[in-house]
């Protein structure tokens, strides 16, 4: 019988008579028909390169440290350890290969569901998916993950994909700072414009102040005169100040307007470009995978070969669209701003345009205005007016005479009377208006007959006819 004594990171299992299953203690008495272990229970580092494969296939290898013991907080934990893992030594090819064959089959299975985006940008997530589905199958063994630590993400030789995303990142880094720059440029440029307006305006008011004590200094005698040459000099000063003030205020606002505008295209145009090269690029994985696949399944040993030539000539391809999309990205730069000049030209041509037409409304508004106020308000009278100002009796003569012309149209002919007729009504001067009279009907018939239009109230009405409104 001897009495045994277990170190700060060790524990005794006891088995033997008189004990049910195993006991564990830090120290107790060993008796002659019982059997004693000491186990160490301090944690173990465990380094993998874990292959794996996403869900696009596109392989990599994940770097990763775990820190792995038994669970000493936990009375069953520690009883299943001492069960199965306590004849083993902790540094031994068997405990090593137990947990190197937990943690490569689930992170296998894990990164087989993701995308090679989703693992590059969510490495906490994945992390901690990761420490989740190895602790549980660690358990079994009343093992436990003190630390988990993944490394930096590794290209398989012939497959550049972290390296082109690192890339990727740097450009757009550097175009972000790019727009930076030029921003900080536009700010001092405007700050300066700032000041030398202020310059000018404070030299201008201590100029006008200046004239003005001058001024009040040369003699009583023309105080009155001088005081007003004075009060118009500041006046005008005053109206330069504010006007220069204004102009100031404006291009300040234009180039705001214009800046903010300007990034808003280029960040568009940037974005788009960059979608459509990820999209392109995608597309082109896609079907270098496809090809893959179909080589495998014929000529296995042959399409290998062929494989890594698609990928170096896809890798190829994507650095020119690359380049490519950057020239198309400079060249919508240039077109959004030449776009955005002609487009501000006309709108201020339209603008102009649209004030020309406003006034002429005004204008034609109030000449119809004061030609019926000069008729008393008769539409009728103020529109015969009208016609014959402008011609349109002269100008339905002319179309009738173009519409007839080269045929035979329906003509009308009158006689107002030969020498005897009418004898006893009038002779002389009264006898031509007579005849001017009795020209009259027919030709406002043939009026109405072809333009609808009937004779004013004073000359008449014809029958049949509906009166004018």
């Amino acid at each position: 019988m001897s009495y045994k004594i277990a170190r700060a990171s060790e524990y005794l299992a006891i088995t033997g008579g008189g004990i049910k299953d195993i006991k564990l203690a830090k120290s107790s008495w060993v008796l002659p028909w019982q059997s004693c272990t000491v186990f160490d229970v301090s944690p173990v580092n465990y380094t993998f390169e874990v292959q794996a494969m996403s869900s696009e296939k596109l392989p990599f290898v994940i770097p990763a440290v775990f820190t792995i013991g038994p669970r000493v907080d936990d009375p069953h934990a520690l009883l299943l350890y001492a069960m199965l893992m306590s004849q083993h030594d902790k540094h031994s090819n068997h405990v090593n290969e137990l947990v190197q064959g937990v943690i490569e089959g689930e992170t296998r299975v894990l990164v087989a569901s993701m995308t090679m985006e989703e693992v590059f940008k969510g490495t906490k997530e994945f992390k901690k998916e990761v420490f989740e589905k190895v602790q549980l199958e660690l358990n079994q063994f009343g093992l436990v993950i003190y630390n988990a630590n993944v490394k930096q993400l590794v290209d398989v030789p012939g497959h550049e994909y972290f390296s082109y995303l690192g890339q990727k990142t740097q450009m757009e880094a550097a175009n972000q700072a790019k727009i930076d720059v030029a921003e900080a440029k536009m700010k001092g440029e405007v700050g300066a414009k700032e000041r030398t307006g202020l310059t000018i305006q404070n030299a201008a008011k201590i100029d006008a102040e200046s004239k003005i004590i001058s001024t009040q200094r040369k003699g009583e005698g023309t105080k009155e005169e001088i005081k007003v040459k004075s009060e118009v000099q500041v006046f005008q000063n005053e109206k330069e100040a504010l006007v220069a003030k204004a102009d100031a205020a404006l291009a300040i606002q234009k180039a705001a307007l214009t800046k903010s505008s300007r990034v808003a295209e280029v960040e568009a145009a940037k974005a788009v470009a960059m979608r459509e090269a990820e999209l392109q690029t995608q597309v082109e994985k896609m079907n270098a995978l496809t090809r893959t696949e179909k080589l495998k399944a014929e000529f296995l040993s042959k399409a290998t070969v062929e494989y890594e030539t698609k990928v170096q000539e896809a890798n190829w391809e994507l650095y020119n669209k690359q380049k490519k999309a950057e020239a198309v990205l400079y060249e919508k730069q240039k077109q959004a701003e030449a776009t955005k000049a002609a487009a501000d030209a006309a709108y201020y041509a339209k603008q102009r345009d649209a004030e020309g037409i406003v006034a002429m409304a005004n204008a034609q508004g109030t000449y119809i205005k004061t030609l019926l106020g000069a008729v008393n308000n008769d539409y009728s009278a103020m529109r015969d007016f009208l016609m014959i100002n402008n011609g349109v009796y002269q100008d339905i003569a002319k179309t009738n005479a173009i519409a007839i012309k080269d045929l035979q149209p329906k003509i009308s002919v009158w006689n107002h009377g030969g020498a005897g007729a009418d004898q006893g009504m009038t002779s002389g001067g009264m006898k031509d208006i007579a005849g001017l009279y009795k020209m009259l009907p027919p030709v406002l018939d043939t009026v109405y007959e072809q333009t609808g239009m009937q004779p004013p109230a004073w000359i008449g009405t014809l029958r049949g006819a509906e009166p004018s409104r």
